[in-house]
């Protein structure tokens, strides 16, 4: 199980370096290609499509689709995009798509995103704990949704060099630090949460390991 476990994240890894370096490719030496715009947005578009339809998304998996074409016709016809608006699309894409995932969840009926992950990694889960694993959700919709805005008024506002500075060093090291944060505060405000670590995270996703189901009465209070 370990060995199949670190296979899967050794394909992924490799799959995203082939991908980021892909695009750097056709953003630097093939820049004058019509379908330069297809081979950096259309993985991320066609992932967003998979998974919005399986997700039971299916204007989100349409929406995507459409882009999808609209990006392929664009290059069958030789309309050429400029590098710059491929980064801009890109950066602001990814925040987008990862906004809709983790707010789609909060709607009325729906389980968010951070309780499900974290039911499947917590075997005894409190209804304060299904409380604070929803605020968890909503504040990550929340920061996307705020890189989204930052990322297009540094575009326009800014030098493109100072865009590029918040899209390649500024995002992660945000993201690293709304872990470290979140991480912190988890165990302040709820010491009750197992100590567990990311691989573990990890594996649950993607085995779909669920812990025990939590019993109706105690969920009623969250």
């Amino acid at each position: 199980m370990q060995a199949r476990f670190g296979t899967r994240i050794a394909w992924i890894a490799a799959a995203s370096a082939a991908y980021v370096l892909g695009c750097h490719w056709l953003m630097t030496r093939a820049h004058e290609s019509p379908w330069n715009a297809v081979g950096v947005l259309c993985p991320m578009l066609a992932a967003v499509v998979w998974g919005a339809w399986r997700a039971g998304q299916r204007l989100w998996a349409s929406v995507a689709a459409a882009v999808l074409a609209a990006l392929c016709a664009q290059a069958l016809w030789g309309v050429q995009m400029a590098a710059p608006v491929l980064y801009l699309a890109q950066n602001v894409g990814v925040n987008a798509c990862l906004a809709i995932a983790f707010g789609a969840t909060l709607r009325r009926g729906a389980v968010p995103l951070i309780t499900t992950l974290a039911r499947r990694v917590h075997r005894d889960f409190t209804p304060a704990m299904t409380v604070y694993t929803r605020r968890v959700t909503l504040a990550w919709t929340l920061y996307f949704v705020a890189m989204c805005a930052t990322s297009l008024v540094l575009y326009a506002s800014a030098p493109f060099a100072s865009w590029a500075l918040f899209a390649n060093l500024g995002t992660p090291v945000t993201v690293v630090a709304m872990f470290g944060a979140e991480y912190a505060l988890r165990y302040r405000l709820h010491p009750e949460f197992e100590r567990t670590s990311v691989a573990d995270a990890v594996r649950a996703y993607l085995h779909g390991d669920a812990a025990p189901a939590v019993p109706a009465a105690r969920d009623k209070t969250a």
